[in-house]
Formats: structure tokens, C-alpha cells, sequence
């Protein structure tokens, strides 16, 4: 049997695949803590969470039923998705399932803020009427700034043009420019000539305190900013200075540094009480599209790596997919040390004992290999066990034809 833990209330749709499959599901509302989640790990092999769940090398370690962990949301810095690869158990995200939901959001914000629309319904909202078109404008013509021109800052990039900006965008890889998209040399070259910056990069840990005073004060006097990408990013306490001295006209934040861990608990912010700041709950992809698909896509992955052990798209273990062999009795996931020799001495135990190998595929990536073995005979309990005892063995698992088997 399966077991399934789910935090933090991915979709239902994720819920309900694993059940097709068999699996037991038990969902817990919000996180939990280090100890608790190591309590409650206990012979568990598919744990799915979202972005406030710390799942640290300690639980990893005090895992050893764990197979996979599902990152039913785009960032897995919460995750010690290195230690994880070392233990052989993979991680799965959702990279682009919500980045609709998220430039949508981008879009709504660039419009609010081009034009003044949270001051006009702050005053209002006070009983003061106040209709002018005093530092208002149309998007057309606006230049707006990407820092960051991944899966969001591209589409982003596409609809911002498509509503008649102009787009630069600066990222540390080179990337294609989509439309009339200009690159940049530079950071400092999209700050100072942008009237909207948007922030959309990883949280790789170089990227905290990206943006701080320096980069508020190379801006355009009376730009405005966005960030839907990382709280850490953003020194929020220069962007309020910013935000006082007229520097940054308006700001629209999505992601904070410190966020409450479950719905209803407090929230504080510098941020707090502007007229000319919209602030959401980290809710970029909080659409019911965006999380049904979200909970479609990193469920099947997690189905797909138990039953067949495939590591498509894993953040964290060499990328591989082997499609099942006509007539296979078995098939052999074998994670292991990359070093030379493995795999000879893997087919060579399969020689020994006259199981033909069907099909075979490897993918190594930095210190870990990945071997998946498509089998014509059954392997017996002694063979699986001397793969097991070998010095270049993480993890292997046999799994015959309809899903995983425990190896004893």
C-alpha cells in the first residue's frame, strides 16, 4: 500500500488521482513544523506541500519510507532537494502550470498602478472625490522592465506588448526575445529606462536583496514596481523610503520575506497603510484553473515516478523516461553513485542468474546516476538485495508490471 500526505490543500484533482491509483491520501490543513512533519512522515511515500512547509535535510533523514516529494507550486527552496537526491528520492514541482494566473495578476497590477487607480479608491473609500487625470496614464507607449524572462517574464512580456508596451527585459542566461522584446545589457539599463518594473526570477539564493536602495534610486523618478517572484528579493523597507520620497510613485506586492504559515494568522508589513501600494496574499497563482492544473500536473508526475519510475521534469534527479517494453516482466530503478563501472557491474548480476534485459536507459547528472531496467524474467529477492549491497547504491526499487512492490 501507498501511503499519501498532503499539506497546505493542494487541489482535490491531486486527491483524487492517487486514489484511481490505490493509494491512501490523509490531507492536513497548513504546515507543519519539523517535528510534527517527521511524526507524521512515518511510513509515508509520497509527501505533497506547497510553499511554507520546510521539508529539511533532519526530516529527510528520519524519512526512510520516503520515495517522492510533490511541490504543488513553482519555488522547492524550501526543500533540501540535494540532500533529497542523495537519499534517491525525487522532487516534482509545477515550473509552468500557474504562469497564467500569474501574469493575468501582473497585468491587473501594471494597469492599477499606471493608472493611480489605488490612491483614487484609498481617497474615495475616505469620502473625498477626486477626479483627475494627474500622473495617469494609458499603457500604450509605457515601457515596462522585466528582471527575469523565464516561463512568466515571457509570457508577460508577450501580453504587455500585445496591450502596445514597450518590453526590456534583463536575465543572467541569454534568452530568446519573443515579439519586439529588447534585452539588456544590464539590470541598471532596465531600471533607468522603465516606467513599470516587474521583478520575475527564482529563489536561487544569490537573488536575495536584489533590489534595495541602489536600485529604487536608478530608477525612473515616478516608476512604478512589481514583484510576484520571491519576498527575499525585495528590500521592502528601502522600497517604503522609495515610496515616501516620491522616488517610486506606486508598488504592487505579492511575496513577502515573512509570510504567516496558514490562513487567518497575522500579517505585518512596512508596507502597511500606503495609498499607492497594492498588497496580496501571495495568490500569483491562486486561481481555481491555476491549481487544478498545478494538482494535475505534479500528481502525475508522482504516480508516474511510484508505478514506473520515471524522473521527467524532477528538480532534483537526473531526467529520465523509459517507455515500458512490450513484454516485460519487471522493471528495475536503480539510483546510484555515478561513478565507473556501475553498470556494468548492474548487468553483469542480470547475466549471472540469465535475465535478458529488455530495455535499458541511464541519465547521470553531477554525482548521481539513474538506471532504468526493463526486465524478461522475474528477479529474485537475492539478486535485488546484492544490487542493494552495492557501494554505488542509493536506492532501488522493483516494480512489476502494474505499479511498486516493496523491496524487503
Amino acid at each position: 500500500m501507498t501511503n499519501v500526505l498532503l499539506l497546505e490543500n493542494p487541489h482535490p484533482v491531486a486527491t483524487q488521482m492517487f486514489e484511481a491509483k490505490g493509494m491512501t491520501v490523509r490531507s492536513v490543513n497548513g504546515s507543519l513544523d519539523e517535528d510534527a512533519l517527521i511524526e507524521a512522515l512515518h511510513d509515508v511515500q509520497i509527501l505533497g506541500i506547497r510553499s511554507k512547509t520546510e521539508v529539511s535535510r533532519k526530516v529527510l533523514a528520519c524519512s526512510p519510507s520516503l520515495e517522492a516529494i510533490g511541490a504543488f507550486c513553482i519555488g522547492t527552496n524550501q526543500i533540501a532537494t540535494s540532500f533529497a537526491a542523495e537519499r534517491g528520492v525525487a522532487v516534482f514541482n509545477a515550473p509552468f502550470s500557474n504562469t497564467r494566473s500569474v501574469v493575468e495578476l501582473a497585468i491587473g497590477m501594471i494597469i492599477s498602478l499606471t493608472r493611480r487607480m489605488t490612491v483614487k479608491n484609498s481617497v474615495l473609500h475616505r469620502g473625498i472625490w477626486d477626479k483627475t487625470a494627474k500622473n495617469a496614464h494609458e499603457l500604450r507607449g509605457r515601457t515596462l522592465g522585466l528582471i527575469g524572462y523565464g516561463n512568466i517574464g515571457t509570457q508577460l512580456s508577450v501580453l504587455a506588448e500585445a496591450m502596445g508596451m514597450r518590453v526590456v527585459f534583463y536575465d543572467t542566461e541569454e534568452k530568446l526575445a519573443l515579439g519586439n522584446a529588447e534585452p539588456a545589457s544590464s539590470m541598471a539599463e532596465v531600471l533607468r529606462q522603465s516606467d513599470v518594473v516587474s521583478i520575475h526570477v527564482d529563489g536561487a539564493p544569490q537573488n536575495a536583496g536584489l533590489v534595495g536602495a541602489e536600485q529604487f534610486a536608478q530608477m525612473k523618478p515616478g516608476a512604478s514596481f512589481v514583484n510576484l517572484s520571491r519576498g527575499f528579493v525585495v528590500d521592502v523597507d528601502a522600497l517604503k523610503d522609495a515610496l515616501e520620497s516620491g522616488q517610486i510613485a506606486g508598488a504592487a506586492i505579492d511575496v513577502f520575506p515573512e509570510e504567516p504559515r496558514a490562513n487567518g494568522e497575522p500579517f505585518e508589513s512596512p508596507l502597511q497603510m500606503m495609498d499607492n501600494v497594492i498588497l496580496t496574499p501571495h495568490i500569483g497563482g491562486s486561481t481555481i484553473e491555476a491549481q487544478s492544473s498545478i494538482g494535475t500536473f505534479v500528481a502525475g508526475k508522482l504516480t508516474d515516478f511510484l508505478a514506473y519510475g520515471n524522473t521527467s521534469m524532477s528538480v532534483n534527479l537526473p531526467n529520465l523516461t523509459l517507455p515500458v517494453s512490450p513484454t516485460p516482466v519487471g522493471r528495475l530503478c536503480f539510483m546510484h553513485h555515478n561513478v565507473p563501472g556501475v553498470m556494468a557491474k548492474l548487468n553483469d548480476v542480470f547475466a549471472q542468474d540469465s535475465v535478458n534485459v529488455e530495455s535499458q536507459a541511464l541519465a547521470t547528472s553531477g554525482s548521481i546516476g539513474y538506471a532504468i531496467t526493463d526486465v524478461g524474467s522475474p528477479l529474485s529477492k537475492e539478486m535485488i538485495n546484492l544490487i542493494k549491497s552495492s557501494p554505488a547504491s542509493i536506492n532501488v526499487r522493483y516494480l512489476p508490471l502494474g505499479g511498486p512492490v516493496q523491496i524487503p
